[in-house]
């Protein structure tokens, strides 16, 4: 299992790298492989600005839907509209193309809260 150790992961699965004035937001690979075969993601958020915790979307798979959480209090900035036609991008490369959102985070230091990869690793027992 891939477990980036340059990003930050939430209790929810979801994963967030800062890139100089954004932050990019996804589910993890542990995520991406409980879900099975995803078929769809909704993110109606954009140009929103929301609390950390709050739904920012959702993503289908062949098996259940789930909501998508903000890692941090951010603004949605872009959607990554490649998902449109490609939502199995998320199970293929969660960390680079299947990337689900850009924001605009309120408080950088406010990452240092979330789960490093050890962590994460401790959460999902691997």
């Amino acid at each position: 299992m891939n477990i980036p150790v340059d990003l930050k992961y939430t209790k929810d699965h979801e994963w967030i790298r800062l890139e100089n004035d954004h932050a990019v937001v996804g589910v993890t690979d542990f995520a991406q492989g409980e879900l099975g075969d995803i078929v769809f993601i909704e993110v109606e958020t954009v140009g929103e600005t929301l609390e950390e915790g709050e739904t920012f979307g959702s993503i289908e798979a062949v098996k259940t839907v789930s909501d998508l959480f903000m890692p941090v209090s951010a603004e949605v900035l872009e959607y990554n509209e490649a998902l449109n036609a490609n939502p199995e991008l998320i199970n293929k490369d969660p960390y680079g193309e299947g990337w689900i959102v850009k924001v605009k985070v309120d408080n950088p230091d406010s990452l240092n809260h979330l789960l490093n990869a050890e962590d994460y690793k401790d959460l999902i027992g691997a």
